[in-house]
């Protein structure tokens, strides 16, 4: 029985002393000390402790003075006091040294008396026992690490003090606690420190006979008993290690201390005997289960801290010399490194440690040894770098690190032992380098090699060696994990390359840059401006910044790069900038630099923009204030991009906004304290702290006025991320949970000063109704984050009458069937919940039992949530459908889930001593609740009711579900109605639907919140005596609740919530010190490993997810760290029954236990938690897969290939993120083989059994593709003939003349990794020689075609790698040219002669000229002899011949664009007209698929061609896929819009207007399907382009026609795409030449397709807006400007923007430039609207969706008015646009005051709060009311424009003067409501420059 020893109270011993000193003179500087000291120990989070002990040490520094003038006696209490809580501070060695420093300083002149209070504190540890508590453990070390008191206190006591350990420790092994327990690790590092500490004290009690201590000799064999496994966790057992070799160290003489060594490292091998250790004799201990780990235990610790001179001392024993560090130790490293076992980490952990120890012995071993130890020939040598290469590309997380440094130490050594021994030969550099160069460019472990060897080999050598470095570097570059790399080798370079100039004495900054632009100028000009983002942005971080520190004088050569005004240019010229500004501090923004900025910050392209900002807001220096330039671009800036679709756009402007916001405080506190900041302009002091405040208070009203509903979803979450940075920056907020982001302590001067100028009022009301409004939005987001905020940051209680209209409007919602609207609820409960006080809870209608009597808030609303789901309930039992409909019951759910785990002052009062028994009470009814809801749920869709109903083994069929729930639908609706039900039993009913969400998401949230409740109550500690909160019968319930979700449920989403909670579960109990606790999950694990291998009556798998997960849930709870008995018991069984043979009658309806187990294995595999742990079983599981393929039995044959792929995914490892383009990175077969040595022999006897002869067999080998599918996916390494990847070759080889297809094909992709690069020229050599030299010696065409198909894959081109040399590639073409035959028609098999022509294509220039031409004629004879329609003369159909026809004709076109030869393309353009589909279809895809300008001639040569036969083609309409293709490539060729020529208009001559007409009436009248439409509208595009002529406006009317339809938001994307295209194609020429030529006649199309403009800016669709935006672009230019040349693409918003204003400036004089602007205001019903909310109506599950999400018509509203107020205040009187005015007065005027005044009415009396809640969330009303204000202010213009007469003649009633007093009134009433903005944020939105509503 162990009794935990009494605290000190230091709570207690406060008080104690704050009473004795209360009387004395230094009462005051006490209790302050006394009161920081208790702040420090009630808070939680570190840097309140840290500020709290600061206080308390600078306090101490005063008392210290006092406290030397009293007695001893009256400085006891402070120093006992002080003592404490330094005893319960043991747990943090930062809290501890301060607590030290503080005693230490009030002792000073007392330091006996300290002495003695240290020592009666920790001879008070176990008091009342022999064993030590963990937290005595912890008390022990501390003191004995961080206090010399403590040491001087254990040296007295050494006795006791071992005497206790060794108790303590032999209690924990017998005992054994939980698995996560700490108590045996801290036995073990008190021992670690006992040794490391008192050395010199523990020494004689070892090494002398007459002072041996018993104690000690007990506590050795207690610790190699851990060290053998005892102990189950590692981290124990490998701290055991280290605390052995602490006691080595305690050797008085080296060798003594080595033969200890050498006894231990040789009893793992001994087995049972004894173990002598100086004087100390114990047993050796017995092995239960040997896993290998003791040996690296011992090689660990004695490579941490073993003495050198006991490493390298010479062993008497060994014939030879000999010593620990390479005799013992080394051996014993190459062994553990071999070893598989889930330790690789520390293996090579070990092994770097090992290298490391060499280095620091050199001379020690060299002294001894006498000669070179790593000679050239010199076996340690060889046998270090195989250690090193073997080990690599190891995937383990962690261990490439240790290999790194291994590498680097192994060439130190080399080179140091070189350089003393004088040795000039240093062939080992040579064959590192050689090696590294022959490795492919994805494997990271080559660069960290080269990175080492660069200082020894110098930079010019490696570069020789090496010229493909710069493309690698890119390519690396573009690859996320291997970016760090690619860049530490640039750097190495660069560096050596300074180096190496300076040594020249050359070494000036010039001749540094020139030397640097002549070499990498081109790689870091082409990676910064690379289209790939992350290449970009790898550069600009990884090797621009540190380049410009090195060599300033680059800035000039690569700005002269960046001149351009192309895309890439201002990416990368913004970056080049930014790069500048952090390494010299600022830049002055002004002329041309602003000019670029400007055109920057408002591009199209996110990645340009976001720089931009970037460059703007970041500054070296937190404090450098922004200058008035950087804050107006901002102004202008934000507005445009609040709606931005990408959601990383949005973090990262958040991020660079927040460093602004920094910028401002920082800068603005520096001048109040009357500092000035760095980068202040002279003379702008206090106007720049003025622009600071207005600046946020702009950003502040800006985001506020940004969160109505009306806008959407990408507005409000960038609205709230700016409020949010808003608020944590430049509010005094302290967030305790925060490292870093605090406010700064003088904060409040700021705010202070703010305030009076009237800014800053964070948490008005306004903005408070804002934030409510997102409460209620339909995205957990949004919603979350608003939540968020209120808590975080709102004063601490919302206003009562506010909390109570939320609580309705909270149970409101709680009750909707829709799970957005029940989640909406669950987040206002929890948030009602954290902004309550006492006051605001006696008003909330909780129900009765939840009374505001009890203890906390948490309780009182937990009891009222748990009331609601019983009466839910209870109604469900009652009618199911009824309540699905009207009180589901996952919002409840939902609510509990919330308020009980994610509300930290709930979890606080359920450890509170007064509330634990409520608490108890509670969460058992709770969970009572849940397994009757479960076992309802399920049983009503298996058509069983209630609690008790019997529960089946399996989950119901989808059939059996439908039929229960149309029975319970039938019940809900009546009987009298099943006639009608059956009528409409076809498509799945709303009824059914209601019913299925009721119960699956039901399911998933009692699955989650049971998961969480395990998580949260079962880790802390409660007060003592009082019981847990989750007594063991209520986790078993609960336990069966999971068993009996994931047993019987279907639905994926209620099985992986559940998941979720279940994996929580399983970790919780079984991290447990409760053995009983602990098997619960075991009894799951075995009772469902029994229910697997058992007969069963229907199917638990095959359409069940959740069978798999119950068994993944439970080995996933087990502790990483620890053995995982569970995993490997599952593992082990499923196995041996996956390996059952099947019965003689198995039954197909039926799971099979073999199918079950191969599923489950797949799952376990797939699971994200187990990882690592599991590659353990690879080779087991592997061979299971491939047996299983060649089963019988179909099932297991498809759990077979699942369970295969399950495992190649993770043996190779996850793929990476990459750009776009970029080739996938990989493990070589080398690497891989090393790794699983064993699973090497599995693969390669598939291989070797299917490549043999099969006398009379089959030829079917069901596994072997799977084989070759893995092998595939491998890259090649740089092994030699010897390794064990060669044994592949043989085999992969023989399956060339396989007579199956896809078997020589992936056979021939999997040769690849298998040959090394160095190997392939003879390879291919030799099947080129093994290709038959005539006709008549074909022995197989199968042979023929494989070794084709191998040759072809080795001879494909590796992204990033030149291949092989000329030469290479000659030799290879010489024995082809010797077997042409194959080209001609004596190869009768097509397939053949095609693979050949591709062979042949990758070797174009390597031919004779005389086989170029035979190839040449060969061709012009096979396709110049075809008919019309391709079908050759042959009477047979031959197989393959169109595969023939189409390579031929791809090889005639890369051969055309390669020569660029007229001939050549003459023959191409021949093939084009040629009347062949396949030919043609070869060409068109072939044009299609061409990336960028490779031949213009060509190019030319093919556009004529298409242009001329365009007619042709579209009048026989032949195919709608060949048109297709045909149109696409005529617009692929033309997509440079300076590439129409004058030639294209005169073979256009004539038959124009004709090809106009065919293509306008197929997008007119045609139905030919959106892809064709897509071309064929683009197409119609480009003819009107380039053929525009007075009389055509007949064709371009209908043109325009054609757009607008398109341009609809109910047509489809791709239509909406063809219709911006277009536009940007040819709408800006028909705009620009209205304005040019002043056509009057084009004036109303060119309206129309600015129209058609302004839609397309605002659809849905980022990629239709884009396109639009170019359009905009192109007329923001100059009209007497050609278009297009040198035009940056602008933002969407900013085009909108700029069409608005082309229409104001070049259109506003036009009568239907108005009537066109009013389009985009909508009518809105506003009454309506107002009407259904008040009738609050049952939600029904389904909402109708919005034909377009993004559009924003109250933004749009405002952004039109200062247009439309601009255009009639322009206009002269009497213009026709006044009579449109007049008319829309008339028309809309009445309706306009009408709804002014039924909102004055409906507002300005008291409504019911739910109902104005209800309506600050509803996105219709807040929609109807901005265009009504809109309306309202447009309508008070035109009647200013017009006169009074205007009113009086249409008999409005109210003058200009009356509409706008009436305006401002109802303004002034919704702005009380949150339903309109304030007249300030009016302004914020309609100030000049970028209007901040833009859409």
């Amino acid at each position: 029985m162990v009794v935990a020893a009494p605290a000190m109270g230091a709570e207690r011993e406060a008080r104690a002393c704050a009473a004795f000193y209360g009387t004395l003179g230094i009462a005051q500087p006490v209790l302050s000390c006394l009161r920081c000291l208790r702040q420090f120990a009630g808070s939680t989070a570190k840097r309140c402790k840290d500020k709290h002990l600061e206080e308390a040490l600078l306090l101490s520094r005063t008392l210290s003075e006092g406290l030397r003038a009293l007695g001893e006696a009256e400085a006891r209490p402070l120093l006992r006091c002080v003592l404490a809580f330094q005893m319960e501070a043991t747990g943090s060695s930062s809290s501890f040294q301060k607590l030290e420093q503080i005693v230490t300083q009030l002792a000073v002149g007392k330091e006996a008396l300290l002495a003695q209070e240290v020592g009666v504190l920790l001879a008070g540890l176990a008091l009342q026992g022999e064993v030590l508590s963990p937290g005595d453990l912890q008390s022990v070390c501390m003191f004995m690490e961080e206090s010399s008191l403590g040491r001087k206190h254990w040296r007295q006591n050494l006795a006791p003090l071992l005497q206790r350990l060794a108790t303590t420790l032999r209690w924990v092994l017998q005992s054994q606690p939980a698995p996560g327990s700490t108590w045996g690790y801290l036995a073990v590092k008190a021992c670690l420190q006992l040794f490391q500490a008192l050395p010199k004290d523990v020494a004689p009690l070892v090494w002398s006979a007459a002072e041996k201590s018993e104690a000690l000799q007990s506590l050795l064999g207690l610790l190699l008993e851990v060290a053998w496994g005892k102990a189950l966790n590692k981290d124990t057992r490998l701290l055991v290690g280290t605390a052995l070799s602490m006691l080595v160290n305690t050797a008085p003489q080296p060798e003594r201390g080595a033969s200890a060594v050498l006894a231990f490292l040789h009893l793992p091998n001994r087995g049972a005997g004894e173990l002598k250790f100086g004087e100390l004799v114990v047993k050796a201990p017995p092995v239960l289960k040997p896993d290998g780990l003791e040996k690296l235990v011992l090689t660990r610790g004695l490579l941490t801290c073993c003495k050198t001179d006991i490493l390298s001392c010479q062993l008497e024993s060994f014939t030879h010399k000999a010593c620990l560090l390479l005799d013992v130790v080394l051996p014993a490293v190459c062994a553990l490194t071999k070893e598989q076992k889930d330790c690789h980490y520390y293996c090579f952990q070990a092994c770097a440690l090992w290298l490391q120890r060499l280095r620091d012995s050199l001379p020690a071993v060299w002294r001894l040894m006498g000669t070179r130890i790593l000679a050239r020939d010199a076996e340690l040598l060889q046998q270090l770098t195989q250690l090193v290469w073997d080990n690599a590309e190891t995937p383990v997380e962690g261990v490439s690190e240790f290999i790194h440094s291994s590498f680097r130490l192994l060439l130190e050594i080399y080179h140091l032992e070189c350089q003393h021994f004088q040795d000039q030969e240093r062939p080992l550099y040579q064959q590192t380098l050689q090696r590294v160069v022959s490795m492919p460019w994805q494997i990271k472990a080559r660069y960290v090699p080269l990175c080492a060897i660069v200082p020894y080999v110098g930079s010019q050598q490696v570069l020789d060696a090496y010229p493909d470095l710069p493309q690698h570097l890119l390519s690396c570059l573009s690859t996320n994990h291997l970016c760090p790399a690619a860049a530490e080798v640039y750097k190495a370079l660069v560096r050596q390359q300074c180096t190496e100039q300076q040594d020249r004495q050359q070494g000036t900054e010039a001749a540094l840059a020139e030397q640097w632009v002549l070499r990498w100028l081109p790689l870091l000009s082409q990676a910064l401006r690379s289209p790939l983002p992350i290449l970009q942005s790898n550069a600009a971080n990884h090797l621009l910044t540190w380049t410009l520190r090195q060599l300033p004088a680059i800035q000039a050569p690569l700005a002269a790069q960046f001149s351009g005004r192309d895309t890439a240019s201002l990416r990368a010229w913004v970056s080049l900038l930014k790069a500048q500004k952090s390494v010299v501090g600022a830049l002055l923004l002004q002329g041309e630099t602003l000019e670029r900025l400007s055109c920057c910050l408002g591009a199209r392209e996110e990645g340009v923009r976001l720089a931009a900002l970037g460059l703007l807001c970041c500054s070296p220096s937190t404090n450098q204030p922004l200058s008035s330039t950087e804050v107006q671009l901002l102004r202008e800036f934000l507005p445009f991009n609040l709606n931005c679709n990408s959601s990383s756009f949005r973090q990262l402007l958040q991020a660079v906004v927040r460093k602004a916001l920094v910028r401002l405080r920082d800068s603005s506190l520096a001048q109040l304290r009357g500092k000035v900041p760095r980068g202040t302009e002279p003379g702008k002091g206090v106007g720049q702290l003025a622009q600071a405040v207005g600046f946020v208070e702009w950003l502040l009203q800006l985001s506020i006025a940004s969160l109505s509903p009306g806008s959407n979803y990408q507005r409000k979450k960038t609205a709230l991320l700016l409020l949010a940075a808003v608020l944590e920056t430049c509010t005094d907020t302290w967030s305790p949970d925060r490292k870093k982001g605090q406010p700064p302590r003088t904060m409040a001067t700021l705010l202070s000063y703010a305030r009076q100028s009237g800014c800053w009022d964070f948490f008005s009301q306004p903005n408070l109704l804002a934030l409510l409004s997102c409460l209620q939005d339909n995205t957990n987001e949004i919603r979350d984050l608003a939540s968020e905020l209120l808590i975080r940051y709102f004063p601490a209680a919302f206003p009562e009458p506010i909390a109570l209209a939320l609580f309705q409007l909270a149970q409101d919602a709680l009750g909707s069937p829709r799970v957005q609207e029940a989640e909406a609820g669950a987040v206002l409960i929890k948030t009602i919940l954290q902004k309550s006080d006492s006051s605001t809870m006696k008003s909330l209608a909780l129900e009765a039992k939840a009374a505001p009597t009890l203890p906390n808030r948490g309780l009182c609303f937990a009891q009222h949530l748990l009331h609601m789901l019983q009466t839910q309930y209870a109604a469900a039992c009652r009618d199911l459908l009824q309540a699905a409909a009207t009180a589901p019951m996952h919002g409840a759910i939902a609510a509990l889930r919330r308020c009980l785990l994610q509300v930290p002052e709930v979890a606080t009062s359920m450890q509170a001593a007064e509330s634990v028994q409520s608490w108890q009470e509670l969460l058992t009814r709770l969970v009572t609740t849940a397994r009757d809801i479960t076992s309802f749920l399920l049983g009503a869709l298996q058509s069983q009711q209630g609690p008790g109903a019997d529960e089946q083994a399996a989950a119901p069929s989808f059939a059996d579900m439908g039929n229960a729930i149309g029975s319970l639908i039938m019940l809900g609706k009546g009987q009298g109605q099943q006639e009608e039900e059956e009528e409409d039993s076809v498509l799945l009913s709303e009824e059914h639907s209601l019913i299925l969400t009721c119960c699956w998401v039901s399911v998933k949230e009692i699955g989650l919140l049971l998961g969480g409740l395990a998580e949260l109550l079962l880790a802390p500690a409660l007060p003592t005596g009082l019981g847990p909160l989750l007594p063991l019968p209520t986790l078993q319930m609960a336990a069966r609740v999971f068993q009996e979700i994931l047993l019987r449920c279907r639905h994926w989403g209620a099985v992986e919530g559940c998941s979720m909670g279940f994996t929580k579960f399983c970790a919780a109990l079984l991290n447990h010190p409760d053995k009983e606790l602990q098997a619960i999950p075991q009894t799951m694990l075995e009772q469902g490993l029994e229910a697997l291998s058992g007969p069963r009556s229907s199917s638990i798998t095959r359409r069940a997810a959740g069978f798999p997960m119950l068994f993944l849930c439970i080995v996933s709870g087990e502790a990483p760290a620890q053995a995982r008995p569970l995993l490997t018991r599952c593992v082990q069984t499923l196995l041996a029954l996956a390996t059952t043979a099947l019965p003689q009658d198995w039954d197909q309806t039926l799971d099979l236990p073999q199918v079950c187990a191969f599923h489950v294995l797949q799952t376990l595999v797939r699971g994200a938690g187990l990882g690592s742990a599991l590659l353990w079983y690879a080779t087991p599981m592997v061979a299971l897969a491939l047996q299983g393929l060649g089963s019988p039995c179909w099932a297991m044959r498809n759990a077979a290939i699942q369970l295969f792929s399950a495992l190649t995914s993770r043996l190779l490892g996850q793929q990476r993120s990459r750009g776009e383009g970029c080739p996938a990175e990989g493990v070589s077969l080398q690497a891989f083989l090393g790794q699983h040595p064993q699973l090497g022999a599995v693969l390669l006897g598939e291989l070797g059994e299917a490549a043999g002869p099969v006398p009379g067999g089959s030829r079917l080998r069901p596994a072997l593709h799977a084989v070759l599918t893995l092998l595939a996916q491998l890259q090649p390494g740089t092994d030699g003939p010897g390794s064990p990847s060669a044994r592949f070759l043989g085999p992969l080889l023989g399956l060339a003349g396989s007579p199956i297809y896809a078997v020589r094909a992936m056979a021939a992709k999997a040769l690849v990794p298998v040959v090394p690069p160095p190997q392939r020229r003879g390879l291919l050599l030799q099947l080129a020689r093994q290709l038959p030299a005539a006709p008549g010696r074909v022995c197989s065409h199968n042979a023929v075609h494989g070794h084709l198909l191998q040759m072809r894959a080795l001879l494909a081109p590796t992204p990033g790698t030149k291949g092989l040399s000329t030469e290479a590639l000659r030799r290879v073409a010489l024995q082809l040219e010797a077997r042409g035959w194959l080209l001609t028609p004596a190869q009768r098999c097509p397939l053949v002669r095609a693979t050949f022509f591709q062979v042949l294509a990758l070797l174009p220039a390597s031919f004779s000229p005389g086989f170029a031409q035979s190839i040449c004629d060969a061709v012009s004879t096979e396709l110049g002899s075809l008919p019309p329609g391709g079908k050759s003369g042959c009477a047979e159909l031959q197989v393959g011949l169109a595969i023939l026809h189409q390579t031929m004709a791809c090889f005639v076109c890369s051969e055309a664009a390669r020569l660029a030869d007229g001939e050549q393309i003459g023959a191409v353009c021949s093939l084009l007209r040629q009347p062949n589909p396949d030919v043609q279809l070869a060409i068109l895809s072939w044009v299609i698929a061409r990336e960028g300008r490779t031949c213009e001639e060509l190019e030319k040569a093919l556009r004529l061609t298409l242009l001329e036969s365009l007619g042709s083609v579209l009048r026989e309409r032949r195919d709608k896929e060949f048109l297709r293709l045909y149109l696409e490539a005529l617009l692929h060729l033309y997509r440079d819009p300076l590439s129409w020529s004058q030639e294209a208009s005169h073979k256009l001559q004539g038959s124009s207007a004709a090809c106009l007409e065919m293509l306008l009436h197929m997008v007119e009248a045609e139905c030919p399907g959106p892809d064709l439409l897509f071309q064929a509208l683009c197409a119609a595009s480009l003819l009107l382009t380039h053929r525009f002529e007075d009389e055509d406006g007949t064709l371009v009317e209908r043109w325009c026609t054609a757009l607008e339809e398109c341009s609809r938001s109910a047509s489809s994307e791709v239509l909406r795409l063809a219709a911006t295209r277009s536009l940007q194609m040819a709408g800006a020429d028909v705009v620009q030449r209205t304005l040019r030529a002043a056509c009057p006649s084009l004036v109303p199309v060119a309206l129309r397709l600015i129209n058609v403009g302004i839609h397309l800016l605002q659809d849905e669709e980022q990629e239709v807006r884009h396109e639009a935006s170019g359009f905009a672009s192109l007329l923001r230019q100059d009209p007497s400007e050609p278009l297009r040349d040198s035009c940056v693409f602008v933002q969407d918003n900013m085009g909108l923007r700029g069409l608005l204003q082309l229409l104001l400036a070049e259109f506003g004089e036009h009568p239907e430039t108005f009537n066109l602007l009013l389009q985009h205001l909508p009518i809105l019903d506003l009454r309506g609207i107002v009407e259904e909310l008040e009738a609050n109506k049952a939600a029904s599950l389904y909402k109708e969706d919005e034909p377009n999400i993004f559009a924003e018509p109250a933004v749009l509203a405002r952004q039109l008015l200062p247009i439309l107020l601009q255009l009639l205040e322009k206009v002269p009187a009497g213009s026709p646009l006044h009579a449109s005015a007049l008319r829309w007065l008339a028309a809309t005027g009445p309706g306009v005051l009408r709804d002014l005044r039924y909102c004055e009415h409906r507002w300005s009396q008291e409504t019911a709060a739910c109902w104005g809640m209800k309506a600050l969330g509803c996105a219709k009303l807040h929609a109807a009311v901005a265009v009504l204000l809109v309306r309202a202010q447009l309508a008070a213009q035109v009647l200013r424009v017009l006169g009074e007469s205007a009113a009086a003649e249409l008999g409005l009633g109210c003058s200009a003067q009356g509409l706008e007093q009436e305006l401002e009134l109802v303004q002034g009433l919704l702005a009380q409501h949150g339903l309109a903005p304030t007249l300030s944020q009016g302004d914020v939105l309609g100030e000049p420059g970028p209007p901040s509503g833009a859409a």
